[in-house]
């Protein structure tokens, strides 16, 4: 399936904007090719429409950051001509943001405390999306003597769906798929699916171009989004660079980071893998003349439709 470019554009009910994209590392360890696919492929697409690129640090796990990580992605960025715009937004200083959004789904009688570990969760019978289905032991109240943990967020069973310019039409029935799911985890910290919405609005991010690791969560973020009155981006998915056995490149699967050394030519295997088709000789040009050719060449139209893609010699 190829890209249908009438997609990948704002609702008709939004007034025109001048493209605002995002790269969100979270900094627990070395950029390794997998993320280098997806700061390259959202940079890419916003500069070629002559967008803004922004950065945002995605350091709201605090128990996975590694010291030193964040500003170890900021140099790698830089030094493969990743530049980006303006300042960089770091969701650890964002507590009050969330909190304030959290506030708000309060007020709206749109989330509840839960007391349920996770074994009890673990326990529950139907399988979903991303694993149990949470059986809604607390949406009715607290059983009687337990106390509060996380926060969820009340889900039905209408669908919610989007269309991805890369991947198609996705829609989940949360209720049914995924369960009432948690915006305030039990230990005090706000949830990825809160923060990232609420961050993409502080940001006025208009297109999401990222990987399909991350698609499935979409249909969150966009019945939150909707919760809050929030916009939608339009979203973009690209395949995930998975090794021989089909595990995502990640610090869990020892993804080697990336070479410095030879930014040219791992930034030509980039493109390769996105089908953007790169001449050999390009390898050997400098690095400006390569996001020079890479900017005036992308075509989105071109990226492969698939969740994920194995790269050779991983």
């Amino acid at each position: 399936m190829g890209l249908n470019p009438t997609i990948f554009k704002m609702p008709e009910d939004k007034p025109p904007t001048r493209y605002r994209g995002r790269f969100a590392p979270s900094p627990t360890g070395p950029l390794h090719f997998g993320s280098l696919v997806a700061a390259v492929g959202s940079f890419l697409e916003a500069r070629s429409r002559g967008g803004e690129w922004l950065v945002r640090m995605e350091d709201l796990d605090r128990p996975r950051t590694v010291p030193g990580a964040a500003d170890d992605i900021l140099r790698t960025l830089d030094i493969f001509g990743l530049h980006w715009d303006g300042e960089m937004m770091v969701q650890s200083a964002r507590n009050e943001a969330y909190r304030a959004a959290l506030a708000e789904m309060e007020k709206l009688g749109a989330v509840y405390p839960c007391a349920c570990t996770r074994k009890e969760i673990a326990d529950s019978v139907v399988s979903g999306i991303d694993g149990p289905v949470y059986p809604g032991i607390c949406r009715a109240g607290l059983p009687e003597g337990r106390t509060p943990r996380a926060m969820r967020v009340h889900t039905d069973s209408r669908p919610v769906g989007f269309d991805d310019a890369l991947q198609g039409r996705i829609s989940q029935n949360l209720e049914t798929q995924v369960g009432d799911f948690v915006v305030r985890r039990a230990d005090g910290l706000f949830a990825y699916q809160l923060a990232v919405v609420v961050d993409d609005a502080e940001q006025a991010i208009t297109h999401v171009v990222r990987g399909a690791d991350l698609l499935d969560s979409t249909p969150r973020q966009i019945y939150l989004q909707e919760l809050l009155s929030l916009p939608t981006p339009a979203y973009l998915h690209l395949p995930v660079a998975v090794n021989e056995r089909g595990e995502k490149l990640s610090k869990q699967t020892l993804a080697p980071a990336v070479n410095l050394a030879n930014t040219v030519a791992q930034l030509c295997e980039v493109l390769a893998f996105l089908n953007q088709a790169p001449p050999e000789e390009l390898k050997n040009v400098d690095l400006d003349d390569f996001w020079q050719w890479a900017i005036a060449h992308w075509r989105a139209d071109h990226l492969p439709a698939v969740r994920s893609r194995q790269l050779s010699g991983i």
